[in-house]
């Protein structure tokens, strides 16, 4: 039996829930102890990153077995599919580099031993309310960490979810970006480099950009 040549829409529609799946990683939440609430920024898309990349993953595997067929539309959605998952694969294990980081400085595990929490020195609350003071001491203490390194870890736990949620959004946008290159039947043939609605997907040419700056 052969396989219909998936339309236009079928292929859009196709990044547009891929877009759709990775939004819900970045809007994840997850309910957190109080002795791990310095870690709660990257918590939600810890928990829903893995679950998203690997149902990406198998219905890109689908696609595979089913022969889809080689029209320029079709190896377009591909490119930028696999692109998007790629990317987002690395992110992800960026941020669990990150995370395994943090719970060594707060003496939560180690690759040798039990390692105890560091210490902040002369870590001074006074620039805070008395009420936020009474709040970081509270929590500090709930997790057993020194309030300077409360608030060092929690700080850098955010500025991990940041970085990965930036790189959830340039995602999102670029799968919308080539969903809509196809509704609008943009793209006639797929060649490398160009600016024009003929060349790669857009998070392609992001990424190639993105090698040029690295080298």
């Amino acid at each position: 039996m052969t396989t219909p040549t998936p339309t236009h829409t079928d292929l859009a529609t196709w990044l547009a829930e891929a877009a759709e799946a990775v939004t819900g990683i970045v809007t994840a939440e997850h309910a957190t102890p109080r002795s791990r609430s310095h870690l709660h920024p990257v918590l939600g898309p810890l928990t829903a990153g893995p679950k998203v990349i690997t149902a990406l993953a198998f219905r890109l595997e689908d696609l595979l077995e089913e022969r889809l067929p080689t029209t320029p539309a079709a190896l377009f959605a591909l490119a930028s599919y696999a692109s998007a998952l790629g990317w987002l694969t690395e992110s992800l294990a960026e941020l669990t580099q990150a995370v395994d980081r943090l719970t060594v400085e707060a003496g939560l595990q180690s690759d040798t031993a039990t390692t105890a929490p560091a210490e902040v020195s002369d870590f001074d609350l006074s620039a805070y309310a008395p009420q936020d003071q009474q709040a970081i001491t509270a929590l500090a203490a709930e997790a057993a960490l020194p309030p300077g390194l409360y608030l060092q870890i929690l700080g850098q736990a955010l500025l991990a979810s940041t970085e990965f949620t930036d790189a959830c959004t340039e995602i999102i946008i670029a799968l919308a970006e080539d969903a809509r290159r196809l509704l609008d039947e943009e793209v006639s043939f797929v060649r490398l480099g160009g600016e024009g609605p003929d060349s790669l997907p857009t998070l392609v040419r992001s990424l190639l950009a993105r090698m040029e700056m690295a080298g």
